[in-house]
């Protein structure tokens, strides 16, 4: 998670009405409107009361009323707050929020419109609606919609606040990174086209993806212009984020094999880039992984991964396995999550994979 602390976002003005909202907004459109201008014991009544006791028996009649609606209440209130989230589209996703993540998602939608005002302060009028990873945002309650917005807040511990500024940080910078054109982009497939694949589902379907750092001898040709390697790095994770329906998979497996890799060759370009690249997914790609393996991995990466490994987060490291050398130490670790059907032969698994 990021660390970051942005400002608290205000409570915007009410959403516009939908009837009157424009279609959503492409990020190219955006940038071209930019530069032109978020049981209990009841007291029983008896079947026959005796004639001098009425009031005992009328108040016996009362107490029992009294706790039958006392009993009823209690269920009456719950049934009404687990019937609040039926009222949005749901989706097999949005089944498993908590009722907090739920009160914070909604806050955040509330806050959409302004999200987009200081996301696109050029655009005149704001846009009503933004289309994020193939999802509509937009006032209007879309499950989709709210399982991306989920990973916002998450991102943030819930802070609605720090959630709204995260989404404008990550809206801002997709304007600036020029994104609709980094997926247009050709790389070099002899080089970059080695660096990283998609094969395989884990044991939930969801997609795992492979970094093959020591797949290409050539780290110039990866890493002498830093800035093609990030795009291309960009490209590769948006890819990747195409093979997620937001209905029942909203994360993938990433496994970053380290085989053939000198930690102590590394150069000034290669540090630059995993610096910048780390930087972008913290901040920009919330809550999209669901566990990380680092493979193949030399001794002094593991030393220092239990170096650091204080300093990081419960929740991240959590998510996070360094595994040793070797096909059956590698099969025994990742097949926890994915079947040895979907898992390389390389990895000791029973796939032909990407060899």
């Amino acid at each position: 998670m990021s660390t970051e602390n942005p400002e608290p976002v205000p409570v915007p003005s009410p959403a516009p009405d939908p009837a009157a909202a424009s279609a959503p907004q492409t990020e190219s459109q955006l940038t071209a409107d930019s530069a032109a201008a978020s049981g209990p014991t009841f007291t029983s009544v008896p079947d026959v009361v005796p004639e001098s006791a009425p009031a005992v028996a009328e108040e016996a009649k009362r107490t029992k009323e009294t706790e039958e609606r006392n009993l009823a209440e209690p269920s009456t209130v719950a049934a009404e707050k687990a019937d609040a989230p039926s009222q949005e589209p749901q989706n097999d996703l949005t089944r498993k929020f908590t009722d907090a993540e739920w009160k914070a998602v909604k806050e955040l939608r509330s806050r959409l419109p302004d999200v987009f005002a200081k996301a696109y302060p050029n655009a005149s009028p704001a846009p009503s609606s933004v289309t994020l990873w193939g999802v509509e945002l937009s006032t209007e309650p879309n499950a989709k919609a709210s399982v991306i917005l989920a990973k916002f807040v998450r991102a943030r511990n819930l802070d609605v606040a720090q959630a709204s500024e995260m989404l404008i940080s990550t809206l801002r910078w997709r304007v600036e990174f020029k994104i609709d054109e980094v997926m247009q982009e050709q790389f070099d497939s002899n080089v970059f086209g080695q660096l990283g694949k998609v094969f395989g589902k884990d044991k939930e379907g969801r997609p795992v993806t492979y970094n093959l750092y020591g797949a290409v001898k050539d780290m110039k040709a990866v890493f002498g212009d830093v800035q093609k390697f990030i795009r291309w790095r960009v490209q590769f994770m948006e890819e990747s984020i195409k093979l997620l329906d937001f209905e029942t998979v909203d994360q993938m497996v990433q496994i970053h094999d380290y085989e053939g890799v000198s930690m102590t060759q590394r150069d000034a370009n290669q540090k630059a880039a995993a610096k910048e690249a780390t930087t972008i997914f913290q901040n920009h790609y919330p809550e999209f992984l669901s566990r990380k393996y680092f493979i193949n991995v030399p001794t002094l990466l593991t030393w220092i991964f239990w170096l650091f490994k204080p300093l990081i987060s419960a929740n991240t490291l959590a998510k996070m396995s360094v595994v040793g050398s070797g096909a059956k130490t590698i099969s025994a670790e990742l097949s926890q999550v994915i079947d040895l059907k979907e898992i390389p032969k390389r990895y000791g698994g029973q796939a032909e994979g990407f060899d």
